[in-house]
């Protein structure tokens, strides 16, 4: 059997890097046009090409988004544009119109289509039609449950691709038009405010049910699907996709990196023991500002799904500093600093070939090679004496030990 692949997202061309880097063997982008991801820096023509023959060079493979709800004034461009992506020899277009699929097929034919999650397939007949009409591989829709999906799997022969990790939506596979009512900007065609985010008062008749201290949204938790692996890569799903275009480097790479060590050693063992799951989820939490759990996948969708008055944990700043150089002579890193901390901080160093390797950080510089005891200048580069060795793009953030 083939082994699944792991999806990663990237919203411009140095987080596609660091996705590959971190152990993806696939990177989903949008382009500045036809994705719902308008407010990502999104790749420019170059950039895609540069992006495709990174991940090429390195026998991973490169998918474009082109998933918004197209109108007729949508479509200026597309054909040009998608024989561009064709040329550079692009994996696949992740596109939720079938129309527009049939019109890929025939002026670009050497690209695959991936029907988006936004056509919410969730049946094995969906499937089959999909494929009939040309798709190379569906998305389910995260509104699936783990049984929905293996019942799908056993009765298709098309590849399906189902997300794994990130953020959900609270409307049905994002057909979602509160951010058009609210902000007049149209969550189908790339520019989803997160309404269902923001903080609300609930009124009765006019009348508030709470004290004005309270406030309410109506969001869902972030998916964490790490303790359905197991039975998504036995029932033969090709693709583990995780959602984020928006997110940080940070989120990035260690999500990436922790679902890839999870995936190896299900391969290899056979299986995760609950010792090791709780150990994977508590490296996830490490990127997670947002409660999660398991989505949809165990069939229940009540109200411990929502977030409601919770907010979580809320953004850390645990993520201190990015590596750029290292030298190995003088055991000396070169950094560029991303959040605030000093000198006799225990941190913790982590990468595409270091796992959590912890430190006091005894000495720092600046580029004049003079001591400096604070860090608090983001972008700020600094030289920091290490008593490990590390490497460019490692990451270094706080420590902490669990109780």
């Amino acid at each position: 059997m083939k082994k699944v692949e792991l999806l990663a997202p990237a919203k411009d061309l140095s987080k596609a890097k660091i996705a590959i880097d971190y152990g993806a063997d696939a990177v989903y982008v949008g382009g500045q046009n036809f994705s719902l991801r308008s407010r990502a820096s999104n790749f420019t023509y170059e950039d895609l090409r540069e992006i495709v023959e990174y991940a090429h060079q390195r026998k991973k493979k490169v998918y474009v988004t082109v998933n918004m709800v197209f109108h007729d004034e949508d479509l200026c461009g597309f054909r040009e544009y998608v024989r561009y992506l064709e040329s550079i020899e692009t994996d696949a277009l992740i596109i939720s119109s079938l129309a527009l699929m049939q019109l890929v097929k025939k002026i670009a034919p050497r690209l695959e289509c991936h029907i988006s999650t936004q056509l919410s397939t969730m049946s094995s007949a969906a499937v089959k039609a999909l494929k009939s009409l040309g798709a190379d591989r569906v998305v389910l829709g995260r509104e699936c449950s783990m049984e929905e999906i293996e019942d799908t799997a056993r009765n298709v022969d098309t590849e399906l691709e189902v997300f794994i990790h990130g953020g959900m939506c609270s409307n049905y596979s994002g057909r979602c038009v509160l951010s058009n009512r609210m902000t007049l900007r149209d969550a189908n065609r790339g520019g989803c405010a997160h309404s269902c985010r923001w903080k609300y008062r609930l009124y009765d008749n006019g009348k508030p049910v709470f004290d004005d201290n309270c406030l309410l949204s109506f969001s869902s938790k972030d998916l964490r699907a790490s303790a359905y692996l197991e039975r998504m890569i036995k029932c033969g799903i090709a693709s583990l996709k995780i959602e984020g275009r928006m997110k940080s480097e940070y989120y990035i790479a260690q999500v990436v990196k922790t679902y890839r060590r999870m995936i190896d050693e299900i391969y290899e063992k056979g299986e995760l023991d609950a010792t090791r799951l709780a150990y994977y989820d508590n490296e996830l939490s490490k990127a997670e500002n947002r409660l999660a759990d398991d989505g949809l996948l165990s069939g229940n969708c009540g109200r411990s799904k929502h977030l409601y008055g919770v907010n979580g944990a809320g953004v850390t700043h645990d993520y201190v500093a990015y590596v750029l150089d290292y030298d190995k002579s003088r055991n000396l890193a070169k950094v560029v600093v991303k959040n605030r901390f000093m000198v006799n901080d225990e941190l913790e160093v982590f990468g595409p070939a270091v796992d959590n390797e912890s430190f006091i950080n005894k000495l720092m510089f600046d580029e004049d090679m003079v001591p400096v005891d604070l860090a608090n200048k983001p972008t700020q580069i600094l030289y920091l004496r290490l008593p490990i060795e590390v490497h460019a793009k490692d990451m270094i953030r706080k420590a902490h030990h669990d109780n």
